[in-house]
């Protein structure tokens, strides 16, 4: 009798099914795509099949060639893969300048994860003036106070990538403390704690740290324990650029396992990287480290651009104490010849306390000026600091002082500080994601004006080429899975990273033999080439290799989102 009953249900359940497949293919598709390698993101090996879209959805994946559809698009034996996701983007300020980003699009990136540190709420009116000259730079009115104030604004202008963000331990420190080197009461500590539950609410995926930049360097590990730990209960993560990326690599990684641990969140190390020539050649000791680490149980993941030079803040090169109060009281240092020459004395002294940058640089040939504020200074972008000093007719760090003032410590410059040795080899970890760490841009318009670091436009193309096509150090199952895959489970983000029924339809196609980024250091604004189609929630932003201009993209809500 038992039997005969399992028999029928059997029977049920492969008329439903069948029943369920028939009903799929008799409904007109918006798209099918077809003739593709469909590479899943899951890392398996490429199988051929067509892609029927609805409703922004991947409604089937199959032999579709008999079911109706409203336009088809032939890959022509390209990979079909899911769109790209960048695990750290910086676009926050420039999708509201060009909401169609095409540095990324071309790139296959489709979703963008942002907030470093720094986010784009909470915001209250003194972080709005300490700010003002980078919003006055993109001609930006910041007319929102919550992160949900943003998000709506970003929902009502239209993006043509969807878009998460963590809010930043650093923003909601400036939003009670300020800029100043001083610790919060315990009063103070429960307003943070609050701001960052209200950011979860609001949709943050979880809490970061920039622990370089000034004010972050004066918070303890204690106070940021406490702001993950927030995070946590609402179910998110906390990513961290760590406080030393240099000489105290690994101590820095301790703190962000001991946040990790003590918070009960799982942990993102941004760009992971070994700095400074003194260092080159420690990546394995990193990579044991965090190998080591999740061995015991710590959830734990990190991501790269895999160039050999970062991108940051002139600043930065300042020790930390010279920040406090922000950028007009460095000014005011960097002015008063006493304070200059303690500031130069630091700068001279090798440091375990402090990442200082001046220590990690080959010499002053190895820092390239990028993006300036003072349109007087606009004809240095491009040049290096070497070059600078030269034409000033200074002492390179003196250059470097003087540059800051002149452009208020707005300055961003590439630093080459890294081996490519170390590079190749964490980017080759199974658990390393990929990040351009770069805001969206353009060639055309005010975002044009710059200067970028050449990975705003080719990170995810510079690695199909680069290490996949050429030194073949990942296959390209592997890096799709890295781009896609990897960093959407990181991200609780269920319905995206894979080809697979019921997911949202962010695709691209490409040819693997092509696909190739264009930028370099000396001309950084050249969109990345060989990306046919992508589409961001079954609607094409790239269309036969031009741009459409749609803005199909979403916010990405974290899990503890209250509508």
């Amino acid at each position: 009798m038992e039997t005969n009953m399992t028999g029928k249900k059997l029977a049920m359940i492969l008329l439903f099914t069948l029943a369920s497949v028939l009903a799929d293919s008799a409904q007109s598709f918006d798209i099918v795509i077809i003739n593709g390698h469909i590479v899943d993101g899951t890392g398996s090996p490429w199988y051929s099949g067509d892609i029927g879209i609805r409703g922004g959805r991947i409604a089937a994946i199959g032999n579709l060639s008999q079911a109706p559809r409203k336009r088809m698009i032939d890959a022509k034996g390209e990979v079909v893969a899911p769109g790209f996701i960048d695990m750290l983007g910086q676009s926050e300020l420039t999708i509201l300048v060009d909401p169609r980003l095409p540095s990324k699009i071309f790139q296959g990136i489709t979703t963008e994860i942002t907030g470093e540190g720094g986010s784009a709420a909470p915001l209250n009116d003194a972080i709005i003036n300490a700010d003002r000259a980078g919003y006055e730079h993109l001609h930006i009115n910041p007319d929102w106070q919550t992160l949900g104030d943003y998000f709506a604004r970003l929902e009502k202008r239209g993006m043509g990538i969807n878009l998460a963000s963590y809010v930043g331990a650093t923003q909601v420190r400036r939003m009670v403390l300020g800029d100043d080197d001083r610790q919060p009461t315990p009063e103070q500590l429960e307003q943070m704690k609050s701001l960052v539950r209200d950011a979860m609410r609001d949709g943050a995926v979880g809490v970061s740290t920039s622990l370089e930049y000034a004010p972050a360097p004066y918070a303890k590990t204690d106070e940021l324990i406490a702001l993950a730990a927030q995070a946590s209960k609402f179910g998110g993560i906390y990513a961290t650029h760590i406080r030393n990326e240099s000489n105290s690599v690994l101590s820095a990684i301790d703190e962000a396992l001991r946040i990790g641990r003590e918070a009960h969140v799982p942990v993102e190390i941004w760009h992971i990287k070994v700095a400074g020539k003194k260092n080159w050649g420690r990546m394995p000791e990193v990579v044991a480290k965090i190998n080591q680490a999740r061995a015991q149980g710590i959830d734990v993941t990190a991501d790269t651009y895999a160039y050999t030079a970062w991108f940051n803040s002139f600043s930065a090169f300042i020790p930390p104490w010279a920040h406090d109060g922000g950028d007009a009281k460095l000014i005011e240092r960097l002015q008063d010849p006493a304070t200059r020459e303690r500031i130069r004395k630091d700068m001279l002294t090798p440091s375990e306390e402090w990442d200082n940058e001046w220590q990690e640089v080959p010499g002053p040939e190895a820092v390239m000026i990028c993006v300036v504020q003072n349109s007087k200074l606009l004809p240095l972008q491009g040049k290096t600091l070497a070059e600078v000093a030269k034409l000033w007719g200074k002492d390179p760090m003196e250059t470097l002082f003087d540059l800051l003032i002149e452009d208020k410590a707005f300055t961003s410059v590439a630093v080459f500080g890294m081996s490519e040795a170390d590079v190749a080899l964490v980017l080759e970890q199974p658990w390393v994601s990929v990040d351009n760490d770069s805001s969206g841009t353009s060639p055309e318009g005010i975002l044009g004006q710059e200067h970028p670091h050449p990975r705003a436009y080719g990170t995810f193309p510079r690695i199909l080429r680069k290490y996949v096509r050429e030194e073949k150090k990942l296959t390209l199952e592997d890096a799709i899975r890295k781009f896609s895959a990897l960093p959407a489970q990181r991200m609780r983000l269920t319905d995206r990273g894979v080809l697979r029924t019921g997911m949202w339809a962010d695709v691209v196609i490409f040819d693997p033999a092509t696909i190739h980024d264009v930028a370099d250091f000396e001309h950084p604004n050249q969109l990345s080439q060989g990306t046919d189609y992508v589409l961001v929630n079954g609607v094409p932003v790239i269309e036969q290799g031009k741009m459409t201009g749609a803005l199909p993209g979403r916010v990405l809500r974290g899990p503890g989102y209250v509508h």
